[in-house]
């Protein structure tokens, strides 16, 4: 006789499932309604929420770090996760957005005043903070006044801060500027503990992307090259500020002997020292600073002064879509920001097949007369590059000169896509050069049998299962690593010959100031690397000369999002912008530990791009600041 009644135990787990299931619908149903409560804010909801008083001051609130180009992200999963109360992961500002939105304040008369506020600036680099104060500079001009209130200025802070006509402290607040520096993170100990072997194939003196797993710390070789760069740029840091704050370039702190006498001298206390320093202007709490707004721009309801923040002026005078007007002749942009990666990738890395894609556009464009690349890019595939660089000559070929513009960074294989260009255009604090090759793999042999596993078979040549990373588990052949080698030394060669090509010098000449050797702008136009030093501006101006054009509008080719992705990033970003969705803050906890596993998780994500198909990378490793 069979029992029809479930036992306990199966009760049990129908209970769970139907919960399991129910939750599943619940949560699924309140994700449908968020959705479409978004979808008919944004229809119905308007621009109505955003104001501009007659007077008023733009607070330039920058959240992120300041880029040429934004990287991809799913705009549903992040808009579902900041709903959600969680933060965006490394928030980015647009600098084209940063200079619209100052550019259009100068002239606008509602606008009387910038204040700066970039207590969550995140990182910018010389060449993008200059491009930021050249619009302040315009504002200035126009007979504006530009206020910097905050608690803390680090070093970008403190550079855009600079540009204004007064720089407010709170009373216990901090200037602390202290110089760059360049600490990778290094895996040899980890490695061997591990019995994870590196094998490393390179050609360059200076080639010191791969020393991270080879050594525990930086070579003489290195130290020398980094340390003649950085201090370049630091040099160019402290002109520039000192120029605009009126003090010595003797003034700033690079001891700690000299910072403790100075905050002896202020009892401590290290507002007072900052004052003392003539880094800021003056002390003032946040109400003093109101009034002081207040009585420029007049007082709002809040018991504030009337102000504008950054996100909502852009959101009226930034376009959501380049306006292309199919008469008038163009200068088109194509940014390459990010690794430099084999086949397709999003904004945010340069993929070979998609960055040769935006070329190719431009190309077979009537329209487009000129072509400026804007490079921000410390290399990456070597396969991937050359692609690149194809499709730049057949530019050329097709009538349209074409400008290599160097941002930030443009080493290794961001010099690699800039060589075949027309012209090289750098500002003096581009880190460039980088001309080197090297290969990098990790084998496992000695750590499989630690966890009682072996890899063995057989097949019909020496050389079955090494497109299958058979060498991952088995080991790297003595053989083999001379055949890599040689492709190493082949790639180095083919490097050296486009750069000569391309520089009229020889490959003699190329290979002394080679070697994987970084150098700033105004170093490498010295050495013939580059050009001219200018501008993004400058750069845009030059192709339009070299193609004749006196009238013309400059379009930014970027890839297409699909009807339903640009509709989503549409409408949830209309819902931001209007405050709809919660914003939220890290805490000095999450920031602190964000800073700690940066550098970790940028080591691994970065030996997860390495996918050229030769395995033959020109990457700096040491083009990033610290």
């Amino acid at each position: 006789m069979t029992n029809k009644n479930p036992g306990p135990i199966r009760r049990l787990f129908s209970a769970i499932g139907r919960l399991y299931r129910g939750f599943r619908s619940v949560i699924l149903n309140l994700l449908f309604i968020g959705l479409v409560v978004v979808i008919a804010m944004s229809i119905f909801g308007g621009d109505d929420n955003v104001e501009v008083p007659p007077t008023a001051a733009l607070v330039l609130n920058l959240t992120g770090d300041l880029v040429e180009e934004k990287r991809w992200t799913d705009p549903i999963a992040t808009a579902i996760n900041e709903s959600l109360g969680g933060q965006e992961e490394a928030p980015e500002v647009l600098v084209s957005d940063v200079v619209t939105v100052i550019k259009q304040a100068s002239s606008d008369n509602r606008i009387q005043a910038l204040v700066l506020d970039l207590s969550m600036l995140g990182h910018g680099s010389l060449d993008k903070m200059q491009r930021i104060g050249a619009a302040i500079e315009s504002f200035k001009a126009a007979g504006k006044k530009v206020f910097a209130y905050g608690g803390f200025y680090g070093q970008t802070q403190y550079y855009l801060a600079s540009y204004a006509d007064e720089i407010n402290l709170s009373p216990m607040g901090t200037v602390l500027l202290e110089g760059y520096g360049s600490y990778p993170m290094y895996y040899k100990n980890a490695l061997e503990k591990l019995k994870i072997n590196t094998h490393v194939f390179r050609v360059g003196t200076y080639k010191s992307a791969v020393e991270p797993f080879l050594r525990n710390d930086m070579s003489d070789a290195a130290k020398e090259a980094n340390s003649a760069w950085l201090n370049e740029l630091w040099g160019d840091y402290k002109e520039q500020v000192a120029q605009r704050r009126g003090f010595a370039i003797d003034n700033f702190d690079e001891t700690y002997s000299s910072l403790l006498e100075k905050l002896q001298a202020a009892n401590g206390d290290l507002s007072q020292y900052a004052v003392n320093a003539g880094l800021v202007d003056s002390i003032k709490t946040r109400e003093e600073f109101r009034r002081e707004l207040v009585a420029i721009v007049g007082e709002n309801d809040e018991h504030t002064y009337n102000h504008v923040t950054f996100q909502d002026y852009a959101h009226l005078v930034v376009p959501s879509k380049q306006f292309d007007n199919p008469v008038t002749d163009k200068v088109a942009v194509v940014v390459a920001r990010g690794v430099i990666v084999d086949g397709y990738a999003k904004a945010g890395s340069v993929g070979g097949d998609s960055t040769a894609e935006l070329l190719r556009k431009a190309r077979f464009d009537d329209k487009v007369k000129a072509v400026v690349l804007r490079i921000d890019s410390p290399g990456g595939s070597a396969y991937a590059s050359e692609i690149i660089g194809q499709e730049i000559r057949l530019l050329r070929e097709a009538g349209k000169p074409v400008i290599a513009s160097m941002g930030s960074v443009a080493a290794s294989g961001g010099y690699w896509i800039a060589a075949p260009a027309n012209e090289i255009w750098a500002s003096p604090t581009t880190i460039t050069g980088s001309i080197g090759i090297f290969g990098l793999l990790h084998t496992a042999e000695d750590a499989l049998p630690v966890l009682g596993l072996n890899v063995d078979g057989v097949g019909t040549t020496e050389l079955a299962g090494l497109s299958n990373g058979l060498p991952l588990f088995k080991g790297l052949d003595d053989k083999a690593a001379d055949l890599f080698q040689l492709l190493i030394e082949r790639g180095y060669s083919e490097f050296l010959t486009l750069v000569s090509e391309n520089r009229n010098m020889t490959a003699e000449e190329v290979d002394k100031i080679a070697q994987g050797r970084v150098w700033t702008g105004r170093k490498a136009q010295e050495l013939g690397l580059v050009d001219k030093l200018g501008s993004f501006g400058d750069a845009i101006k030059a192709a339009a000369d070299k193609a004749g054009l006196s009238h013309y509008d400059v379009k930014v080719v970027q890839q297409d999002l699909t009807p339903g992705e640009q509709m989503i990033k549409d409408l949830l970003g209309e819902a931001k912008v209007q405050g709809w969705l919660p914003q939220s803050e890290a805490s000095a906890e999450q920031k602190l530990l964000g800073k700690l596993t940066k550098q970790l998780k940028q080591d691994f994500v970065l030996m997860n791009q390495f996918n050229d198909p030769n395995g033959v990378y020109s990457y700096c490793v040491s083009c990033s600041i610290n």
